[in-house]
């Protein structure tokens, strides 16, 4: 998995003790000919299914921060329609012994162009699957995806 840099530059300050991150989860919906398909990527780094997620940057907006990332591992345009939910993801603990807690921001995106690729290294496979033929996923994505094809316009906060 790529790291961003201020994250490198973090880790050599602070070496593996916790660290807070804002993440970011992208759903994108594409209208397929008999029901919706979403975006979904093979991680490379555990070979699970998920939907496009990242580390959103220093200054830059949650919903950009996705737009970017679906993008640069999916080779997609999408545009932001929806917040999701807002929630607490981990602690991960890494291979490496970093530790991380992601504070993470799911959005909603209709798709705009293109055909999905590994585009970065991230990812092994992307590929838009029709909803009823979505892969495995843990229970956070499936949460996350039903919120997104669903009629409920708030977000969800967990508390």
């Amino acid at each position: 998995m790529a790291i961003p840099e201020f994250i490198i530059d973090l880790r050599a300050h602070i070496g593996h003790q916790p660290l807070w991150v804002p993440g970011c989860t992208g759903v994108v919906v594409r209208e397929g000919t008999s029901e919706p398909e979403i975006l979904v990527v093979r991680r490379a780094d555990n070979g699970t299914w998920t939907p496009v997620t990242g580390i959103v940057d220093p200054g830059e907006e949650p919903a950009a921060a996705c737009v970017r990332e679906i993008a640069e591992e999916a080779g997609v345009v999408a545009t932001p329609t929806r917040l999701l939910s807002v929630e607490v993801v981990g602690p991960v603990t890494y291979a490496n012994g970093d530790v991380a807690t992601y504070l993470d921001t799911a959005f909603r995106l209709e798709w705009v162009s293109g055909d999905p690729y590994p585009a970065d290294g991230e990812n092994t496979e992307a590929h838009f699957v029709p909803v009823s033929e979505l892969p495995p996923m843990n229970a956070r994505f499936e949460r996350v995806i039903a919120r997104a094809l669903s009629d409920v316009v708030v977000a969800w906060f967990c508390q």
